[in-house]
């Protein structure tokens, strides 16, 4: 008895384990069955592939015109600008201008003095009295000469030749005593600063006495800096994306920081007409007047550039376009249901809705409206409706 105790132990324990065993098959057989028989539907597709049953959303591809708007930042700069230097080494003597004094075109803004100069200018006068006698000898010598010799063996033609060649030297001569002096005569003018356009000085950098001349000769810094500042350009930088989209005459709107709340009109006048090599951009002005001062020069502003459509085009939900790891496409319903991708290239989005270039499709084409890569090329598609 004591040897069949453990045998009984041991049958009973494996009984008990294969129930276990037996209770288990059935129930992931139920399962599966279950599974199969909960009403999901599918419908295989292309390759053997399966997709849910749910209706997916489409959209019908028109044609439109989509006008956006380009927020870029620009920048005030002064219509015309200069750097005024003295042309001739100097010294100040008197000055007309201050930072922000208006001038208008030809106003004298300040004279310098050079004593060299008035010597030069002497010498050069001195030089153009002496030639001019000595042509006056020489001219009075040539025409003794033939004078006399209409009375015929009185002088010879070697006479008359060297005569007439000695005169014609010596008013050479005098012409150029006399160019001379109109150098020197021209350069005592460069002592005088005179506006070259009307404008505002906005920088000043000499006093009176001081030592001025050309650039990097007598002084590093100008003597001033005249602004034309009731005329300004605005200037902006247009991708190239967006270059096809402006034309002359176009009117912007811009904001500055100084006065956020306010919004400023100006007129698209010059277009660069090429990139920036380095921004791949291209350089657009506008003309902007501002008489109050309220606008200034070296403002940055941003400026709205509406960009309207030119042509109509094909207009998508932005949901449609799926940008994939190699390409960018377009999902389109074929007429068997079948998921068709469609390679596209996008062009501008606005409000939800975006740009889409593709000689595959045309008008009336049906379009998954939330596509993404899990819509297989090839997929069956349960669809609905528009």
């Amino acid at each position: 008895m004591k040897n069949k105790r453990p045998s009984i132990v041991l049958i009973a324990s494996a009984l008990l384990v294969m129930g276990i065993l037996s209770g288990c098959s059935s129930s992931d057989g139920e399962g599966k069955n279950g599974g199969a028989d909960s009403g999901s539907k599918t419908v295989t597709g292309a390759g053997g592939k399966t997709d849910s049953a749910a209706v997916t959303p489409t959209v019908v591809l028109e044609k439109g015109r989509l006008s956006t708007t380009l927020h870029v930042p620009g920048e005030l700069i002064a219509f015309q600008q200069v750097d005024l230097y003295a042309k001739v080494n100097s010294f100040v003597k008197r000055l007309y201008v201050d930072v922000g004094s208006e001038v208008r075109e030809g106003d004298l803004l300040a004279t310098m003095e050079a004593p060299e100069l008035q010597s030069q200018l002497a010498t050069a006068l001195a030089r153009v009295k002496s030639q001019d006698a000595i042509y006056i000898a020489s001219k009075s010598n040539y025409d003794r000469i033939i004078e006399t010799s209409k009375t015929p063996g009185t002088i010879s033609q070697n006479d008359i030749d060297q005569a007439d060649a000695r005169q014609k030297s010596d008013f050479a001569q005098l012409e150029a005593n006399k160019a001379a002096y109109n150098e020197v005569s021209e350069t005592l003018k460069y002592l005088e600063v005179r506006a070259p356009f009307g404008g505002v000085i906005s920088s000043r950098n000499v006093n009176p006495g001081a030592y001025v001349g050309p650039s990097g000769k007598g002084s590093e810094m100008p003597m001033f800096t005249l602004q034309e500042q009731k005329h300004m350009r605005l200037v902006v930088s247009v991708p190239e994306d967006y270059t096809g989209y402006l034309n002359d005459n176009d009117k912007v709107q811009f904001s500055v920081r100084a006065l956020p709340e306010r919004k400023f009109t100006a007129q698209v006048h010059r277009l660069a007409g090429a990139l920036d090599s380095r921004l791949r951009a291209e350089r657009t002005e506008m003309d902007v007047y501002s008489n109050d001062k309220t606008l200034l020069p070296g403002m940055v502003a941003e400026v709205d550039l509406p960009l309207p459509a030119r042509d109509s085009t094909f207009i998508v939900p932005t949901s449609a376009v799926v940008n994939g790891t190699e390409e960018v496409f377009v999902v389109r319903v074929g007429p068997d249901q079948k998921a068709e991708w469609v390679r596209v290239r996008q062009g501008r989005s606005q409000g939800g809705k975006i740009e889409v270039y593709s000689d595959s499709l045309k008008v009336g084409d049906v379009l998954v409206r939330s596509a993404s890569e899990e819509i297989r090329d090839g997929n069956t598609l349960h669809v609905a409706g528009h």
